[in-house]
Formats: C-alpha cells, sequence, structure tokens
C-alpha cells in the first residue's frame, strides 16, 4: 500500500493527457484525484464532494452565472467551477468554496507542478481545500 508520503510529488501523466471542460481520474494509494484543465492552469482534485460524497470529478467543469443588476444575465468563471453530478452544488477550482453559499466544508485541492511534460500532484501539501 503507497502511503501519501511515498506519493509527495509523483508523476501521475502526461500533460496532454488532461482534457479541458472534464477531469482525468488517477488513483494514488487510497486516493481518487481527477485532474482538469482551464485558463491557463491544472487543477487537481480529490473525487469526494464535501456536501454527500458524490464523485465531485464526474461533474462539469464550466462557468457559473455571476451577480448582476435587475435585468442583466452575466455569466463567468469560465472553466474554474465543478457542478457535482448529484445535487448541482458548484465549487470553485480555485479556492475549493462552494461558489454564491454559506455552506461549510469545500472540495480538497492539491498542487500540482509540470516538469518535463509530467503532471506531478502534492498529496502531502493540501494547503488549499483542507478542512
Amino acid at each position: 500500500m503507497t502511503t501519501a508520503l511515498e506519493v509527495r510529488g509523483q508523476a501521475v501523466c502526461k500533460l496532454d493527457e488532461i482534457p479541458e471542460g472534464q477531469f482525468k481520474i488517477v488513483t494514488l494509494g487510497e486516493v481518487e484525484i481527477g485532474l482538469t484543465q482551464g485558463g491557463g492552469r491544472i487543477y487537481a482534485v480529490r473525487n469526494i464532494c464535501p456536501h454527500m460524497s458524490a464523485p465531485i470529478c464526474r461533474g462539469r467543469v464550466l462557468g457559473t452565472m455571476l451577480p448582476s443588476e435587475p435585468g442583466e444575465i452575466v455569466f463567468g468563471l469560465d472553466d474554474q467551477v465543478v457542478v457535482c453530478p448529484w445535487h448541482q452544488w458548484e465549487f470553485s477550482l480555485e479556492t475549493g468554496r462552494p461558489v454564491f453559499t454559506n455552506a461549510k466544508g469545500r472540495l480538497r485541492l492539491y498542487p500540482v507542478e509540470v516538469r518535463d511534460g509530467l503532471v506531478h500532484i502534492d498529496l502531502v501539501a493540501h494547503a488549499r481545500g483542507d478542512d
């Protein structure tokens, strides 16, 4: 069995294997991680929704409606929001927090680094999304 210490900065796939708008799911030890890219960034997300433990990485990656004036429709945060496949909760891929709600819990996000065309995930350093 692989421990989190053994997967610190482990290469998990090639950069060109990560899709835009959906996730590539990899398993490190007993942890499923979804990788996606958008807006020039790569995101690594633990595949568990904090709301009801759904496989969040089976959801869609898109943007969302932003607060706006009456009669206006403003769409934004393109490729920075994942929508839970079970209850349609929206979470920021930047912060892991729910979008437009005060609900507790957030996605667990992991640092990603690309070296020589390979994507490395650090499971130990999960500073963003650790609550």
